[in-house]
């Protein structure tokens, strides 16, 4: 079977897994469209408040790229500029999700799959997860685009040293590098992640979304406008902000309808 990525939602969680078993998870070209259009799909419903990412199976999240289609797919500059015009839209289709998003990881995370995780909010991993990019040892170079979002989540000196020794990186090791928000033991990552998700979709969707908006915002190099400031209180105006302050103060569970 060839490989796929699959949606699933229940309630206002979506799951998106990367299924390709077979090959530890690889992704190749046709899974790199289908992630787009999902992410695509995803984001355009405002009914989701989180978003699962996760490898199909226990055995991985996803080993990186097909290589085996690579000397057909990215044999000339064209065609890897082609396939990797593909791959950019999937990760940011994946950054660019208004909602929280949260990478489960067991197993390999390597190159494309690093890439991936790395695209998302939140990283929760199993201790026997496994990171890196030895693509090194094959004798080609992470695209910038690509590259880019790993610099911005690890900074230059982690990257570097990932890219230039093609280490593998153990779990501990990648959450002490900041590459991850937690670790957990590998029998406990499935409810940690189904608890995190939780916790955000209990929360109010449209807060979630300015969060995520403010803190991209924020990492640009340019003070926010007097106009930026006075839209950051647009929250005053929601039906969700009446909501959760009566709620506190009414010592009582709110009821977030996202408006």
């Amino acid at each position: 079977m060839p490989g796929r990525i699959v949606l699933t939602r229940d309630g206002a969680l979506a799951t998106v897994v990367i299924d390709n078993p077979e090959k530890l998870n690889a992704v190749d070209l046709g899974m790199w469209r289908q992630l787009a259009a999902v992410m695509a799909e995803v984001s355009a419903d405002a009914s989701v408040r989180c978003v699962i990412l996760r490898g199909a199976g226990d055995a991985a999240f996803a080993a990186g790229g097909d290589l085996e289609e690579f000397p057909t797919v990215r044999d000339t500059i064209e065609r890897a500029q082609c396939y990797h015009a593909t791959v950019g839209r999937a990760l940011a289709a994946i950054g660019d999700c208004p909602q929280p998003t949260i990478a489960l990881i067991r197993g390999p995370c390597i190159g494309g799959g690093l890439e991936i995780a790395g695209q998302c909010d939140l990283r929760i991993a199993g201790e026997s997860a496994k990171f890196g990019a030895p693509i090194n040892r094959v004798g080609f170079s992470m695209y910038p685009g690509e590259m880019a979002g790993l610099l911005r989540l690890a900074g230059p000196a982690v990257l570097l040293e990932i890219l230039l020794e093609g280490r593998i990186l153990a779990a501990a090791e990648a959450l002490q590098k900041g590459l991850l928000s937690r670790v957990v033991a590998d029998e406990r990552l499935a409810d940690e992640v189904a608890t995190a998700a939780r916790r955000v979709c209990e929360g109010a969707p449209l807060v979630a979304r300015w969060h995520k908006q403010w803190v991209r915002r924020l990492q640009e190099d340019a003070p926010l406008s007097d106009a930026e400031l006075r839209e950051s209180f647009a929250f005053l105006a929601t039906e969700d902000y009446r909501e959760g302050l009566a709620a506190f103060l009414e010592k009582r569970k709110p009821e977030f309808k996202g408006r």
